[in-house]
């Protein structure tokens, strides 16, 4: 039986780097889209939303199985318990990709603001983040975990500058404050994305080392140590 049982969580572990791939190329293409004013491939992202949630639906469902087959302790209820969340907020990152794709395809009809956001850069430090986060779970890695913690604080100061360009830009063109608040909106949902990918990293680091983690505030090390 135990045999059998580490074959069904290698086999967990396999759907779950699938959906997370699958996650990743959802927010690439959002990306993307927004740098290139894209619609059609904004829709094409809006479109691949929902395999992405009935996936999350199926592998969910494995976990329970699971749980109830062979009531696991340990490390084991731990891995097993912590992709249940991780599943859900790789879903939730499909979300963002849809949400951020929903704004391009709207704002790609209207004239761009006369206003320089550095797009590419944070949605670079996005992709990279969530593409370690996933490689952390991999690996288990709490060293690429904390890597993506130590990441995240780039990006929630270019989302605060670009928040504050949004501002003074709404003060001298009022004609254009929906385009501005969409504008801003899209720049919350890339924010949200780096967000997911700090929640991936952390519930590795509790894998990992069986504690919990908040943020870069809890940096931890793989025997569960602040370095």
């Amino acid at each position: 039986m135990e045999r059998h049982f580490t074959r069904e969580l290698e086999l967990l572990k396999r759907d779950m780097l699938n959906t997370g791939a699958l996650a990743l190329a959802a927010i690439r293409k959002a990306i993307s889209a927004l740098t290139r004013r894209d619609a059609d491939l904004a829709q094409q992202v809006i479109e691949a939303d929902r395999p992405l949630h009935d996936r999350e639906l199926r592998v969910e469902e494995e976990c329970l199985k699971l749980l109830a087959l062979y009531q696991p302790v340990a490390s084991d209820l731990r891995f097993i318990t912590s992709v249940i969340k991780i599943n859900s907020t790789i879903e939730r990152t499909g979300d963002v990709a849809a949400n951020i794709a929903r704004r391009v395809r709207y704002l790609s009809k209207r004239p761009p603001l006369n206003i320089e956001l550095d797009f590419e850069g944070i949605g670079r430090n996005v992709i990279n983040m969530l593409d370690r986060a996933l490689q952390a779970f991999i690996e288990l890695s709490a060293d690429k975990a904390n890597e993506v913690l130590d990441m995240d604080a780039e990006v929630d100061e270019a989302y605060r500058r670009m928040n504050k360009q949004l501002i003074e830009f709404i003060k001298f063109h009022p004609d254009q404050v929906e385009d501005a608040l969409q504008t801003m909106n899209l720049c919350r949902h890339l924010e949200r994305a780096a967000d997911r990918a700090t929640d991936i990293a952390e519930q590795v680091l509790y894998i990992v080392t069986g504690r919990s983690v908040h943020k870069a505030k809890d940096r931890l090390d793989s025997e569960g140590n602040k370095p």
